[in-house]
């Protein structure tokens, strides 16, 4: 009995934490001068690693770069980034079961806290909120794997 308990799937959340963030606005004040029309790009990219027995850090970095002016002359409004990490413990998943959960169920539980710290720093470089649309990360994590089993076959 208690090998089969040792056995059993363990999934726990160990701590949440920012690892890098960042703000840069190199058009302030004049900036602040001009009609907003922003657009916004988001890059995201997971990545994670073994820190020791079942113990993984995962960390989640959004790089969103807001662009403001006419299509002929649009400037950098700001650019924020965050790397947002969490520590986990993984155990007792197969190798499939593993990757799908570092690569998509817990950047699902990082992102709020990324998104929460992104609209932080952009009030504070006194721009107009700035609330990013829910991702979805399995998707995203289907769509990688895809890519890469055809850059295999």
């Amino acid at each position: 009995m208690a090998e089969n308990q040792q056995d059993q799937a363990q999934f726990a959340l160990q701590r949440i934490y920012v690892k890098d963030l960042s703000f840069e606005s190199p058009k302030s004040p004049e900036m602040f001068q001009a009609q907003w029309q922003p657009e916004v790009k988001l890059d995201l990219n997971t990545t994670n690693r073994l820190l020791h027995d079942d113990m993984y850090e995962v960390v989640l970095s959004l790089t969103i770069t807001v662009q403001n002016g006419s299509e002929e002359e649009k400037e950098t409004a700001f650019l924020a980034e965050v790397q947002q990490a969490g520590v986990f413990l993984v155990k007792g998943l197969g190798d499939d079961e593993l990757h799908r959960t570092l690569g998509a169920f817990c950047p699902n539980i990082l992102f709020p806290y990324a998104r929460e710290a992104i609209d932080n720093l952009v009030l504070r470089g006194s721009f107009p909120p700035l609330m990013l649309a829910p991702v979805n990360f399995d998707a995203l994590y289907l769509q990688a794997r895809e890519q890469q089993e055809a850059t295999v076959n």
